[in-house]
C-alpha cells in the first residue's frame, strides 16, 4: 500500500513562524497544503512558505488582500508565493506525486461574489467562468496523480446550519455560506475522474455567540471527503503551559490513482519538538480494498 501523508495548515491569520517549519521537518509530512487567509497582506508568512523544502500548495484567501481594494496587495502576495500560489490553477507535487487543483482565490464565501480585490487582480468574471477554470486545470492534470482541490472556501451543498463545514454563524438565519462555482467544478469533476480529497478553511471551528464547535468534516456520495482545516488561532498554549502548534492531518492513498481513498483524517496539535500532544480523529477509512475481480461490473 503506497500512502501520502498531506499536513494541512487552515487560516493562520499571522500564526506561522520559523516554530512551524522546525515542526514539519521533524513529523515529516509528503506534502503540505495551505488554505489562505495567511495574514492581512503582510510579505512575512508568503516568503516563508516559499522558502519551504517540503513540497507546498497554497492558495489566498480573502484576507490576504489585507484592506486595499485595489488589487495591489493581492497581487503582491500571489507574487510572493510564486509557482506555490495555484488558485484557478494546477500544481503537480513531485514528489510526493499529487496534483493539486486551486479553487477561486480570495473568496469570502456566500454563493458567488467577486470583491473589488479580486476584480482588480484578475477581471470580471462570472460563476460559469470561475467553474470552468476549475474543471480545466483538473483535466490538466496528469491522470496518473492522485487529485486534491485546495480552496479558501469550501464548496456549497455541505449543509445550511450554523455548524455544518460552511454555515454561516456570526449572523441570523443560518445558511449554506460555500461557493457556487466550486461546487459546480466538483460535480464535473467527479464526473471525470475520482475525486478524494477537498480541503479548505474560511469558516472557524470555534463558532461565534458561544454556539460550540463546527463539524469539520463530511463525505459525499461519490466517496470525497471535505476538510475544513480552519482551526483558529492555530497557535496556543495547554494547561501545562507547552507550546502548541495545529495541522490537519490526511493519510491517502495512492496505490491506485483510479481508486485513491483517504484513510484518515484528523486535527493534531504537536508540541514544538514535534511530539504530538493531542489529536481529534475525524475519519477512518480501514476496510480492506476489493480486488479487481470483487468490483461491480458495469452496466
Amino acid at each position: 500500500m503506497t500512502v501520502q501523508r498531506l499536513a494541512v495548515v487552515g487560516d493562520p491569520h499571522g500564526a506561522w513562524d520559523g516554530s512551524d517549519a522546525a515542526v514539519l521537518a521533524r513529523v515529516a509530512p509528503d506534502a503540505l497544503l495551505v488554505v489562505g487567509d495567511l495574514s492581512d497582506g503582510q510579505p512575512r508568512i508568503p516568503a516563508l512558505l516559499r522558502r519551504q523544502d517540503l513540497p507546498t500548495a497554497c492558495i489566498l484567501g480573502n484576507h490576504d488582500a489585507g484592506r486595499d481594494p485595489s488589487g495591489r496587495t493581492l497581487r503582491r502576495q500571489i507574487d510572493a508565493l510564486g509557482e506555490i500560489h495555484c488558485g484557478w490553477g494546477l500544481r503537480e507535487l513531485r514528489p510526493p506525486g499529487l496534483a493539486v487543483v486551486g479553487a477561486r482565490p480570495g473568496t469570502a464565501g456566500g454563493g458567488f461574489h467577486l470583491s473589488r480585490a479580486v476584480q482588480a487582480a484578475f477581471g470580471p468574471l462570472s460563476l460559469e467562468e470561475s467553474a470552468e477554470r476549475i474543471t480545466a486545470a483538473a483535466l490538466r492534470a496528469d491522470p496518473a496523480l492522485p487529485l486534491v482541490v485546495l480552496a479558501h472556501c469550501g464548496p456549497a451543498g455541505l449543509g445550511s446550519t450554523a455548524a455544518d463545514p460552511c454555515g454561516r454563524d456570526w449572523k441570523k438565519p443560518a445558511c449554506d455560506w460555500g461557493d457556487q462555482d466550486l461546487a459546480v467544478a466538483i460535480r464535473r469533476i467527479q464526473a471525470l475522474r475520482p475525486l478524494p480529497l477537498v480541503v479548505f478553511g474560511h469558516m472557524h471551528h470555534q463558532l461565534r455567540r458561544g454556539l460550540g464547535v463546527r463539524r469539520s468534516l463530511c463525505v459525499d456520495r461519490s466517496g470525497t471527503v471535505y476538510l475544513n482545516a480552519a482551526s483558529v488561532p492555530r497557535h496556543g498554549v495547554d494547561a501545562a503551559g507547552r507550546d502548541l502548534r495545529h495541522f490537519s492531518w490526511v493519510e491517502l492513498e495512492v496505490s491506485d490513482p483510479w481508486r485513491p481513498r483517504v484513510l484518515s483524517a484528523s486535527h493534531r496539535w504537536f508540541g514544538l519538538d514535534g511530539r504530538l500532544l493531542y489529536m481529534e480523529r475525524l475519519h477512518c477509512d480501514d476496510r480492506p480494498r476489493p480486488s479487481a475481480s470483487e468490483l461491480p461490473l458495469p452496466c
